[in-house]
């Protein structure tokens, strides 16, 4: 292979697939925003803090007494103290659903993972201590992040990949919750994130419709396996 090929195959494809503030202003902007609100809550007075998350947390009693306030909130920060792994979860998640579908629908569809996840898992929650499967404590534990619509994104974005790509993504998918449920069993989590990742695949329809035509089948050679994994279209071969 020469050069040149290499280039062609590979490494353009590889590039193309960096998130740029061009092609992916939604994951660049939302990630500037994730580092502002992680950088304030390391340095920025505790007490403060602490109050802001806490009423931006989606736990029941907050969803019951301020539902909009809260699910928008919770999506303003991180769950830990570092904000790196959200970097490239975003990258290889949200980025290529947004070069593919634009950014209001790979908005959509973060939103609608974040919302009915969240929901969900809340709904469980109430029900758990209604039948006393649950300790009240758990109506106010404090639920914050972003991974429901990280979640959301990946499994929408399996539905624009060829057969291979689609099963390391849910692959990829199941693998992380997996890990999660046996790490740390928490009922919240436990739920919301299958949930977020279910609803990314059930919007296949939507994203497809609205992302100019069939997921098309990787090549074989890495650069269109980079590719594909980017949404972008594969690169022809010389003649």
């Amino acid at each position: 292979m020469t050069s040149a090929e290499l280039r062609r195959r590979l490494i353009r494809p590889g590039l193309r697939a960096v998130p740029t503030p061009r092609a992916n202003p939604f994951a660049l902007g939302y990630l500037a925003l994730l580092l502002g609100t992680t950088l304030y809550a390391r340095f920025g007075d505790p007490e403060t803090v602490h109050r802001l998350q806490s009423l931006s947390s989606t736990d029941a009693h907050n969803l019951l007494a301020h539902p909009a306030l809260s699910l928008v909130g919770s999506g303003l920060w991180v769950a830990g103290p570092v904000w790196m792994p959200y970097f490239w979860a975003f990258a290889l998640t949200v980025a290529p659903l947004e070069r593919r579908i634009g950014g209001l629908r790979a908005l959509g569809v973060f939103g609608a993972g974040h919302v009915a996840a969240t929901l969900l898992s809340q709904g469980v929650v109430v029900a758990a201590v209604a039948t006393d499967h649950a300790g009240a404590e758990l109506l106010d534990a404090m639920d914050i992040g972003v991974s429901y619509g990280v979640l959301a994104s990946l499994g929408a974005l399996a539905g624009l990949l060829g057969p291979t790509g689609r099963k390391v993504a849910l692959g990829a998918g199941l693998a992380l919750i997996g890990h999660q449920v046996v790490g740390d069993a928490d009922l919240v989590t436990g739920v919301g994130h299958p949930a977020a990742l279910a609803v990314g695949v059930a919007l296949w329809p939507v994203v497809r419709g609205g992302g100019g035509g069939r997921p098309w089948r990787a090549r074989r050679s890495r650069g269109g396996r980079v590719a594909a994994w980017a949404g972008l279209r594969p690169v022809p071969r010389s003649s």
